[in-house]
């Protein structure tokens, strides 16, 4: 077999017969026209939220997205959520909330091993869907208007649940790096699926997320920064061509830490709140590098107005 042909089969099916070697700008961008967005992870409960808007305020950095509550909103009580999601809602941040509980936290114990992990963070069974479920209404009650899912299956629940009439359509849905997007067909999947953005894994080259963004329109969230445990991957001078051709963009920075580190509410609240003071700075520092280096690349402001800001 030519690959070749394999190359003009692929294309015709309308995926990249290649990686795009060619590295074009994107021409894309979100609705206020511009190329990039600052998305913070690990903002885990009202202490942390409230150390990110000082720092944010004091450096003058806008940021658009909040990654929060990572192990559940169950976790939290109901004033702890209403305060989250107005504090949000002052600083016309969308939050992104991850439902849970999720795989691992059940009697299965097949992901939790090094062979089992391959099989990925899959919900197991309708009642754990039930409960993940059960938790995004919990928090949209309470004003929370994204949710970060790690299951396409569960992915494709949601959206026909919303055709129902029996989960609300006012919802971001952001697709967790756990689903292992790679290539350009699983992003394509999770955009026909509803997606209203992903985060493909964080190494590929920059050809490899070129072809990416040739098949998908939605926004992708892009690492700038990697857990040690992820595999700790800097791309930190990658910034000024990733805005251009994968706009449009989030980036999002984590740091040389494990992710159980920034991912825990019983985890240290001093070393969450120290951690995202810090993100904050390398926040500000890609941005001034974008700026210094290509001009043209816009950075949204505070407060798009197509974010999912909280309503509390």
């Amino acid at each position: 077999m030519k690959l070749d042909n394999v190359s003009k089969y692929m294309e015709k099916a309308g995926i990249p017969g290649r990686d795009r070697y060619d590295l074009p700008d994107s021409g894309k961008s979100f609705p206020d026209g511009a190329h990039y967005r600052i998305e913070m992870s690990g903002v885990e409960g009202p202490k942390v939220l409230e150390a990110l808007i000082d720092e944010k305020n004091k450096r003058n950095v806008p940021v658009h997205r909040l990654i929060s509550l990572v192990s559940g909103g169950y976790l939290y009580d109901d004033e702890e959520l209403k305060y989250f999601a107005q504090m949000a809602a002052d600083e016309e941040m969308e939050v992104i909330a991850v439902p849970g509980p999720r795989n691992g936290r059940d009697k299965g114990r097949q992901y939790l091993t090094s062979e089992g992990m391959r099989t990925g963070q899959q919900h197991r069974g309708s009642d754990e869907l039930r409960n993940v479920i059960a938790d995004i209404m919990r928090m949209y009650d309470l004003g929370i208007r994204g949710f970060m899912l790690v299951d396409r299956g569960l992915l494709w629940l949601v959206r026909k649940m919303q055709e129902q009439g029996n989960l609300p359509e006012d919802i971001a849905i952001k697709m967790s790096v756990w689903t292992g997007v790679s290539a350009a067909p699983g992003a394509k999947l999770m955009e026909d699926l509803g997606a209203s953005s992903f985060n493909p894994i964080a190494d590929l080259p920059l050809p490899m997320l070129s072809s990416i963004r040739e098949v998908v329109d939605i926004p992708i969230d892009f690492y700038i920064w990697t857990f040690r445990s992820f595999g700790g991957t800097n791309r930190f001078y990658d910034a000024i061509d990733v805005a251009k051709l994968y706009a449009p963009c989030y980036f999002k920075f984590e740091p040389e830490t494990d992710s159980s580190d920034g991912y825990a509410p019983w985890a240290n609240v001093d070393h969450q709140i120290d951690l995202m003071r810090k993100k904050i700075k390398w926040a500000e520092f890609v941005i001034n590098l974008i700026e210094e280096n290509d001009p043209e690349i816009k950075l949204s402001k505070q407060g798009p107005n197509d974010l999912f800001i909280p309503k509390p």
